[in-house]
């Protein structure tokens, strides 16, 4: 790597929500041996993926590393174009704010609670405190369950009673589904913020809101989820660069997975086209020593917890598609970041998170071709992220080592 402006450095996360390149060393005690969620995509797709900006950034080669066995053949490719390698987690979940917590810098070492895979899933005593302090007289579902399948199983009954589908999964979460017209936005967030406030002695790790529209046999969910996390256990990457004076532009559900906490500017956006959109006009006007950090959910939503190995595919070959946009608008210290926080393997049983190493690939102008092999921690990245815009991470005692 050129030597760095670290004054003029500005550092791009693209968080490809669910990733995974294969089974974490502890994933047999999460249920999860054999998983690969990119690998399984490869191989049950049923024709070549278009992915070449990726493969030249080093994502076959990360995946070759990584994975148990082999899903693609490295040995006639091109040396990558970045940083490149793999992480392994050490947070004590699979779930999406451990992922982001310790890519930040904040590895989770306290257990999460869960609700059991039970009917009814929720204590009596959360759901009747629930009720009696909100403005519901009653709840549907209290299962474990798909948030699409249970909306079509219960959305007719929901607007014909007024009361909310609340779920939940493997995760550690509570899910509250409601429609938009007839239950009314507003007071489903109301009704999640409400919730928040009643989980957090069962430690669990967010609420979330789940807006849908439409009709019996036709209802789609929308954009405006909202997740209500509990706070990082300490002071993340973001909050470290927002109290150095820095910009930190939070695009998708980032912020919402943070508690709000770090993020001096939240842009909104729905779907991962939408949201590439949104990464690109920020990089275009993004201030030196700035961090852009976006979510793209889609993978994980609406194709891993679907186990839509087809629409993770197309999905794939879309964000490849968009990258030379990004490349085009990097200033010379750029450094742009692509990993993910868990697996969900489109290819597993059930609907729920994998337990899986994530890619760790990093380039930009300056950057040559490294492999920096297996990880420890996803925290490395934080501090290598922190290292490349010039911040002092160890002196606010965010974990990791910097692999630049």
């Amino acid at each position: 790597m050129d030597k760095v402006n670290r004054k003029a450095s500005r550092a791009c996360v693209l968080l490809m929500d669910s990733l995974g390149v294969g089974e974490s060393h502890d994933a047999k005690a999460y249920g999860d041996e054999g998983a690969n969620t990119l690998g399984h995509i490869l191989e049950a797709v049923g024709r070549p993926l278009s992915l070449p900006n990726l493969t030249a950034r080093g994502m076959m080669h990360v995946l070759e590393a990584s994975a148990t066995s082999s899903f693609c053949d490295v040995s006639s490719l091109p040396e990558p174009t970045s940083y490149y390698g793999y992480a392994v987690e050490q947070s004590m979940g699979k779930d999406t704010p451990s992922g982001h917590w310790e890519l930040a810098g904040v590895p989770v070492r306290f257990e999460w609670g869960y609700f059991p895979d039970t009917k009814p899933c929720f204590p009596s005593e959360l759901i009747a405190k629930l009720i009696a302090q909100s403005d519901i007289e009653g709840i549907l579902g209290n299962k474990h369950a798909s948030g699409t399948e249970i909306i079509a199983e219960l959305g007719e009954m929901h607007q014909q009673t007024g009361h909310p589908i609340v779920y939940s999964s493997a995760d550690s979460v509570i899910q509250i589904a409601a429609h938009e017209e007839s239950f009314g936005l507003d007071r489903l967030y109301a009704l999640c913020e409400l919730a928040r406030e009643l989980v957090d002695e069962y430690q669990i790790g967010r609420v979330i809101a789940r807006p849908f529209v439409g009709k019996p046999n036709a209802y789609t969910r929308t954009a405006n989820r909202r997740d209500y996390s509990i706070p990082p256990p300490d002071k993340t990457l973001l909050e470290v660069l927002k109290e150095a004076g820095r910009e930190v532009i939070a695009i998708g559900k980032t912020s919402d997975i943070f508690a709000h906490i770090g993020p001096t500017q939240v842009i909104k956006a729905g779907g991962n086209m939408a949201l590439f959109d949104a990464t690109i006009e920020a990089m275009q006007t993004a201030p030196e020593g700035s961090l852009i950090f976006t979510n793209f959910v889609d993978f994980d939503s609406s194709y891993g917890h679907r186990r839509n190995v087809q629409g993770y595919a197309e999905a794939l070959e879309a964000f490849d598609a968009r990258m030379p946009e990004l490349d085009a608008v990097l200033r010379p210290d750029d450094a742009v970041l692509i990993s993910a926080d868990h697996g969900c393997d489109p290819t597993f049983p059930g609907s729920n998170h994998t337990r899986e190493h994530v890619p760790v690939i990093v380039y930009g102008p300056k950057f040559a071709s490294k492999n920096i092999g297996e990880r420890d921690t996803f925290a490395d990245m934080g501090m290598s992220l922190a290292h490349h815009l010039g911040v002092e991470a160890e002196s606010v005692h965010l974990e990791g080592v910097s692999f630049l």
